[in-house]
C-alpha cells in the first residue's frame, strides 16, 4: 500500500525512531521490499538485463549478517493483485512508469527498472538457505501486520503502511538496518537499527489515541483508498495552517499529514472524528453515518478496516507446523497447487490469470522501437491460461476469513508434494533437507480483502480469454490473449493425479522440445536449453549467432562458478586427465569480458532486445513448469545468466575473435560449451513439426506472431526416459547427488 508523505515525515523526526541494537529475535521481512532494496541500492546492473549472480552473492551477505546476530528471519512475499481491485489504477500507473524508465536505460539515462528474474532468484536463494518462507496470494502487508503482532516481534520492510499498523514490536525501517556492518564481539553481534512503534507517535500528539491512526493513513491517501471528498474536507479544515501547541518547528508550514495529526488529536475516538467529518461534509444525522453507502465517513470507516489485524495469524501456523488453521485453507486450486504457491513454487502470474484474468508483464529493458520482449513467449503463457482456465464451471470465492475457495476436484497432496520438492531439490543444490519448514500438509492463502469473485468457464464455443497489460512503443496496452491449452491432455484440477510423463509431455510440446533433444544434457539445465531453442525460433528479430554462443558462454561461467561455490559437490565423473586449475582459467578469461561500470561505450539495444526475449521466454516457461508440478527441475537462476557478462563476451566475440579462443585449455569448458550448443540447436529445429502442431498454430495463437508454438509435440508419455539415460555422453557433469535421486 504506502501512505503518501508519511515516510518523509516520520523519518525526518527523529523523536519517533529509537535507536536500537537488534539481535537475538525473530523477524518478519517484507520479501517484496528487501529484494528490490538490495538490488536498487547497491549499484547492480539493470542495463543488460542484471546480475544474478552479484545479487545471489548480495543476498547472502544479508543472511550472514542475520545469523552472526541470532536474527531468524520469516519472509512473507506477495502474491497476485488484489482481487478487490480497489489498486489497481496505482499498478497500472506504475506499470506506464516502468515503461518510460526502462527506455530512459536504454539510452543511458537514469531509472529504476528490477531485472525479470530477480524474485525469482530470490526465492531459490532462500530456499538453498533454508530461510522460511510464505506466499501470499494478494497483497502482504495484512499478513505482515497479523504474524508480527502474534509474535511481538519487528517488521523489516520499505511500507508505510507500517507507521500505521500498531505493532508491539515495532517496525524497522530497512533504510535504517545497517545490516552491512555487524557490530559487537562474538557471542554478541547486533545490527544498528531504528525502531518505530505507534506509541512513540501518538506521545508526541498530545497521547492520542492509537485507533485514529488509520483515519490519518485514509485521509492523506494511500493506494487502497483515498476517497476524493476527502480532499474537499481537508480544503475546508485548511490542516496546513495547524501547528503544535508549544513545540517549536523549523519547517513552516507544517507538513499536510502532521496537519491531519494535530487535527485528529484533538479527538478521543475514531467514532467521533467521523461524526465530526459528518458533520462538515453534511450527511445526514452526523452520528452512525459510518454504516450509509457513499457517505465519507462510510468510506473513510471502511479503509481504516485495512490496518485491523487479527490476534491470530494463519502464517504463525505455516512457519511453525507447515500447515494453516482450517479456516485458511484454500481450495482455489488443487491441494498440490496451493502447496506450490504458499512455497512461493507458483508465481503471480498463473494466481492472477486464474482469479482476475487478468496479468501484468514486467517491463524490461530493451528496444522501445520494436515490439515488447513479451511477445516472443506469447505461446507458453497461453498454454498456461489454457490449462487453468480451460475446464467444467468452477466458482471460486475469495475472501479475508475464508481464503480462496472454489469447489471442484482435488489433487494427490503427498504424492504430488514428494514430486514439487524432489525436483527443487534436483534442480538447484541445497533445496533438500530443509526439515519441513514451511512445507507439508495443508497450506492455506489468506487473501487481505474480503471481495468475491466468480471464475466461470465460458461455453466451448467462446473463446476464453485472458487481459494482459504490456508495452506497445511507449505506452501500456490491453491486450485480449486467447487461452490455448496444449494437446497433451492436462487439467488443472487433476493435476495431482497426472503421470509425471504426461506434465513432461505438455511442456516439451509448448516448447516445441522433443525429449531426445535433450538426454544429452545435464538435469539442471535442460529447462533452460529448451527455452533457448523456443527463443531462437519465435524471437523477432532472429537472434544471431554471435548472440547464441555468447548466451551459452554465459552458461558455461556459470556453471564453473557454482561448482566453485562452498559446500558445492563437485563434479564426481570427471576422468583423472581433467585439470581443475585450466578450468579456472578459464572462468577467469570469461569473467574478464564483463562490461564494466563507468566504460563510455553505449548499450548495444539490439542485443538488449534479443536477451530480453529470451529472459521473457524464460520467465514464462518457469511459470508454466511450476504449473504442471515442475516435469523439469528448475535451473540455478543465479548462475544462469549475467548481463554484464553476456554483453560483454557478445562484444568479444563482435570483435572477430572466437568462442575456442576463449575456451582454451579447460576441457571441460569446451564439452559443456559444445554440448549445450548442439542441443540448443536441436532443440530449435523446425524439421520435425508435425501435422497436428501446424494445424494448432493455425487455430490458437500468437495473432500477428510467427505461430503459437516453434515445434512439434514432443515426447508425450516417456516421462523419466531423459532422467534414466544412462548413455549420457555428458555423465561427468552430472554429479553423484543427482544421479541417486529418483527423477
Amino acid at each position: 500500500m504506502g501512505v503518501q508523505g508519511l515516510t518523509t515525515y516520520v523519518e525526518g523526526n527523529r523523536h519517533f525512531l529509537q535507536d536500537v541494537r537488534f539481535r537475538d529475535s525473530r523477524l518478519v521481512i517484507d520479501g517484496c521490499s528487501l529484494y528490490f532494496r538490495l538490488y536498487f541500492n547497491h549499484g547492480l546492473d539493470q542495463q543488460h538485463g542484471g546480475d544474478y549472480d552479484a545479487f545471489l552473492c548480495l543476498l547472502d551477505q544479508f543472511l550472514s549478517a542475520l545469523a552472526a546476530c541470532n536474527i531468524q528471519p520469516y519472509v512473507v512475499l506477495d502474491g497476485g493483485m488484489d482481487p478487490s481491485d480497489k489498486k489497481f489504477p496505482t499498478l497500472r500507473q506504475r506499470l506506464q512508469s516502468k515503461i518510460k524508465e526502462a527506455d530512459s536505460i536504454s539510452h543511458g539515462r537514469s531509472g529504476s527498472v528490477l531485472p525479470i528474474l530477480t524474485r525469482n532468484v530470490f526465492i531459490q536463494v532462500l530456499f538453498q538457505r533454508g530461510v522460511p518462507l510464505v506466499q501470499c496470494p494478494a497483497e502482504a502487508d495484512w499478513e505482515i501486520a497479523c504474524l508480527a503482532r502474534q509474535w511481538s516481534c519487528p517488521v523489516l520492510t520499505n511500507d508505510s503502511d507500517f507507521y500505521i499498523f500498531d505493532l508491539p514490536g515495532g517496525y524497522l525501517p530497512m533504510r535504517f538496518f545497517q545490516w552491512t556492518n555487524v557490530n559487537g564481539k562474538a557471542n554478541n553481534r547486533y545490527i544498528s537499527a531504528r525502531c518505530y512503534t505507534t506509541n512513540s507517535l501518538c506521545r508526541w500528539f498530545g497521547g492520542m489515541n492509537r485507533e485514529l491512526l488509520p483515519l490519518c493513513a485514509v485521509l492523506a491517501g494511500n493506494d487502497y483508498c483515498a476517497p476524493k471528498d476527502a480532499e474537499t474536507l481537508l480544503a475546508m479544515l485548511d490542516v496546513s495552517a495547524f501547528g503544535v501547541a508549544g513545540r517549536s518547528r523549523s519547517r513552516a508550514p507544517t507538513s499536510r499529514i502532521e496537519g491531519i495529526l494535530v487535527w485528529l488529536s484533538s479527538f478521543s475516538s475514531p467514532a467521533e472524528a467521523l461524526e465530526e467529518v459528518s458533520r462538515l461534509m453534511g450527511e445526514e444525522g452526523g452520528k452512525g453515518k459510518r454504516g450509509q453507502k457513499g457517505g465519507l465517513s462510510s468510506q473513510l470507516w471502511a479503509g481504516m478496516q485495512e490496518y485491523k489485524t487479527n490476534a491470530q495469524s494463519s502464517m504463525a501456523h505455516w512457519f511453525s507446523e507447515g500447515k494453516v488453521a482450517p479456516a485458511g485453507r484454500t481450495a482455489g486450486l488443487p491441494e498440490c497447487l496451493s502447496q506450490a504457491a504458499a512455497q512461493g513454487m507458483l508465481g503471480p502470474l498463473v494466481l492472477d490469470a486464474l482469479v482476475m484474468r487478468r496479468v501484468l508483464l514486467i517491463p524490461q529493458v530493451e528496444n522501445s522501437k520494436l515490439a515488447s520482449s513479451h511477445c516472443s513467449a506469447r505461446g507458453i503463457r497461453q498454454a498456461v491460461y489454457g490449462i487453468l482456465l480451460q475446464r467444467g464451471q468452477d466458482n471460486v470465492t475469495l475472501g479475508r476469513g475464508g481464503g480462496v475457495q472454489l469447489r471442484g476436484p482435488g489433487g494427490d497432496v503427498q504424492a504430488q508434494d514428494l514430486r514439487v520438492q524432489g525436483n527443487i531439490s534436483q534442480g538447484t543444490r541445497g533445496w533438500r533437507g530443509r526439515g519441513g519448514r514451511g512445507r507439508g500438509g495443508s497450506q492455506g492463502i489468506i487473501l487481505p480483502a474480503q471481495q468475491t469473485v466468480h471464475v466461470q468457464a465460458q461455453s466451448t464455443s467462446d473463446p476464453i480469454c485472458v487481459e494482459e497489460y504490456d508495452r506497445q512503443d511507449m505506452n501500456l496496452k490491453k491486450n485480449q490473449v486467447e487461452a490455448n491449452p496444449p494437446w497433451t491432455p492436462i487439467r488443472v484440477d487433476t493435476l495431482g493425479q497426472a503421470p509425471l510423463g504426461v506434465c513432461l509431455g505438455a511442456l516439451l510440446e509448448v516448447l516445441g522440445v522433443k525429449e531426445s533433444a535433450l538426454a544429452p544434457v545435464p538435469l539442471h539445465l535442460r529447462l533452460a536449453v529448451a527455452v533457448t531453442g523456443f527463443w531462437l525460433k519465435e524471437a523477432i528479430p532472429t537472434p544471431s549467432q554471435l548472440q547464441l554462443q555468447a548466451l551459452v558462454l554465459g552458461m558455461v561461467y556459470g556453471e564453473l562458478s557454482w561448482n566453485n561455490q562452498p559446500g558445492a559437490p563437485h563434479y564426481q565423473h570427471a576422468g583423472p586427465q581433467l585439470s581443475w586449475a585450466a578450468e579456472g582459467n578459464v572462468q577467469a578469461l570469461l569473467d574478464r569480458q564483463r562490461v564494466r561500470p563507468g566504460e563510455r561505450r553505449g548499450l548495444d539495444v539490439s542485443a538488449a532486445h534479443s536477451f530480453s526475449q529470451w529472459q521473457a521466454c524464460l520467465w514464462s516457461a518457469l511459470c508454466l513448469n511450476q504449473l504442471l508440478l515442475l516435469p523439469l527441475p528448475e535451473p540455478h537462476l543465479s548462475w544462469l545468466f549475467s548481463g554484464t557478462l553476456v554483453h560483454g563476451l557478445l562484444r568479444y566475440l563482435k570483435g572477430g575473435r572466437t568462442a575456442e579462443s576463449l575456451l582454451a585449455g579447460g576441457s571441460l569448458c569446451g564439452q559443456l560449451y559444445y554440448s549445450l550448443l548442439d542441443a540448443v540447436r536441436d532443440c530449435s529445429s523446425k524439421a520435425d513439426l508435425s501435422s497436428a502442431s501446424t494445424g494448432r498454430r493455425k487455430r490458437g495463437g500468437g495473432r500477428g506472431r510467427r505461430g503459437r508454438r516453434g515445434g512439434g509435440r514432443g515426447a508425450r508419455g516417456g516421462g523419466q526416459g531423459a532422467s534414466e539415460e544412462i548413455n549420457n555422453r555428458f555423465a561427468l557433469l552430472m554429479n553423484e547427488e543427482e544421479y541417486d535421486d529418483d527423477w
